[in-house]
């Protein structure tokens, strides 16, 4: 039987570098050894460098392919593989090729390929009270692992640079020296100039956290990064995976544990619900309130700058935009990440 290819709704960056579904097929055979039938491209994430696809294959057995581009940090795939293979069971691994590597090279990307798992995201469905503890018991898990050197020493260390609050001030200067025509455009730059105030709050008072955990000596231990509803997959068999480990980082744990009680997980639970069930499985922990509420904070003004430049994008689709726009007035909403952050602020 020949090779049968689903046409995809190619995302903006597979048709930039006009990636054949033929290549990918010849190199998913070349390299893992599969005999492909279909290949469906996947309408997830929103990451503009990432496309991802479900192939089936010859006997039956179905798998999940990401295609990156640009920069690719090797932390992404061999962590989770080692978490997986020392024992953490909601860690998808990704698989190797017949080389023994963790990816395969089609330029201009990097070819990654994992067993396909059928399940929805936390935004689409509300975790039970056992999930929650699994959830905690894998952070405490994840926290304490301790990596072989060779691994440990390619992944990045906090340094609470500036980085995303510069540009998040840059999008509020060209919004406060623009003039805009786009209705997008326009909707932004007066929903941002009706909530200038609380967004120079932010930032100046994530600058002020920042200094002061710059000059503490704190534990750093090993951190996803980015926990939230839409990278945690609940599948069929009532199992839950943490997913997307494109960000790992050496930080103090409250980089992490600062999602726990955020409105990241689609508002299905109150923040206090969270805690109380995550803790159950995490244990005990003593949460320094500075760093807390300085990851809340730099959590919601990096999402805003990359919001801001999505918007402001003229190769996004008008649906990308739109999106991206609900995303940010979502951060201002009652009892949304803003006001919980704000609670969360011991020295306001």
């Amino acid at each position: 039987m020949g090779n049968e290819i689903i046409e995809p709704n190619l995302c903006s960056f597979i048709r930039q570098y006009m990636i054949a579904d033929e290549k990918i097929i010849t190199c998913l055979a070349e390299a893992f050894g599969l005999s492909v039938l279909q290949l469906i491209f996947l309408p997830l994430g929103a990451d503009r460098h990432t496309a991802v696809y479900k192939v089936s294959t010859a006997d039956g057995t179905p798998y999940f392919v990401k295609l990156r581009s640009g920069a690719f940090d090797e932390t992404s795939v061999t962590i989770p593989r080692h978490l997986s293979d020392h024992g953490m069971e909601h860690i998808i691994a990704p698989m190797q090729t017949r080389d023994g590597y963790l990816w395969a090279d089609l330029e201009p990307f990097k070819v990654i390929l994992f067993p396909f798992i059928e399940g929805q995201d936390v935004y689409d469905v509300s975790l039970d009270d056992h999930h929650w503890v699994e959830l905690g018991v894998t952070l405490k898990k994840l926290h304490a692992m301790q990596l072989p050197q060779g691994i440990a020493a390619s992944i990045r260390r906090e340094d609470f640079s500036a980085r995303w609050r510069k540009r998040a001030r840059k999008s509020l200067e060209r919004i406060a020296n623009g003039y805009f025509n786009d209705p997008i455009e326009v909707k932004l730059a007066n929903f941002l100039k009706a909530k200038h105030k609380t967004l120079l709050d932010l930032l100046v008072r994530t600058d002020h956290l920042a200094a002061q955990l710059k000059e503490r000596q704190m534990e750093f231990v090993l951190c996803h990064s980015d926990i939230h509803a839409g990278n945690l997959l609940l599948d069929a068999c009532d199992r839950i995976f943490l997913i997307d480990w494109d960000a790992p980082i050496f930080a103090p744990k409250e980089r992490d544990l600062m999602s726990i009680g955020a409105s990241l997980f689609g508002g299905w639970r109150t923040p206090q619900e969270e805690e109380h069930l995550f803790y159950r499985g995490y244990g005990p922990a003593l949460l320094d309130p500075v760093a807390l509420a300085y990851y809340r904070y730099e959590r919601i003004i990096e999402d805003i700058a990359v919001e801001c430049e999505v918007i402001f994008s003229s190769d996004r689709g008008q649906e990308d935009r739109q999106r991206e726009m609900g995303f940010l007035i979502s951060n201002f909403l009652p009892n949304s990440t803003i006001e919980v952050a704000y609670r969360s602020d011991a020295t306001r």
